[in-house]
């Protein structure tokens, strides 16, 4: 019988596997994802307070770790921030950890939610689904790595484009019978 972390986290390896890796909304997912150097760890978390132990130790964890072992962390909290507005806001708090850690410009946090939702836009965009996860996920990422990425790929700039039109083009529907 698998427990309900193994569940959380083939649903986000699913979620990786079919969206992010296989839409391509992130062109250097694969390899990291190939080689097993992407790090799921479910929160228990209840509160803020301590989803915040869990990020300070993730990324502690992450900046000892050998990055040939440990590329990056999705840091998977599904039992707090469901709600995106509160999840956005924790944002802040997450970037002000990295800081007092003096981890900025070493690591950043990307954001994923199932409720993710664009400044701009109305909850049920398709381009907000470029950034939809299974659950509220800390993707952890170091710097060096994002550096390396984008000297590989010249064309960084045009991934949130592509992806947008991407999702577009596959409409609500491709997006559902891409689960099925």
């Amino acid at each position: 019988m698998m427990s309900s972390d193994e569940q959380i986290i083939l649903d986000t390896e699913r979620w990786l596997e079919k969206a992010v890796i296989g839409l391509n909304l992130c062109p250097f997912a694969k390899a990291v994802h190939v080689k097993k150097q992407v790090r799921y760890r479910v929160s228990d978390a209840r509160n803020i307070d301590v989803l915040i132990e869990h990020l300070i130790k993730e990324l502690e964890l992450l900046s000892d770790a050998d990055p040939g072992k440990i590329e990056m962390t999705l840091l998977i909290h599904p039992h707090v921030l469901g709600d995106f507005l509160a999840y956005n806001d924790f944002l802040e708090i997450a970037d002000s950890v990295l800081e007092e850690l003096n981890l900025n410009g070493i690591f950043q946090i990307a954001s994923f939610h199932p409720q993710y939702q664009f400044e701009g836009s109305k909850p049920d965009d398709i381009d907000n689904y470029t950034n939809r996860s299974p659950y509220p996920t800390l993707h952890l990422l170091r710097e060096d790595s994002i550096d390396k990425a984008v000297e590989a790929f010249p064309d960084a700039d045009v991934i949130v484009d592509r992806n947008i039109a991407t999702l577009r083009s596959m409409g609500h529907a491709g997006w559902k019978k891409l689960w099925e």
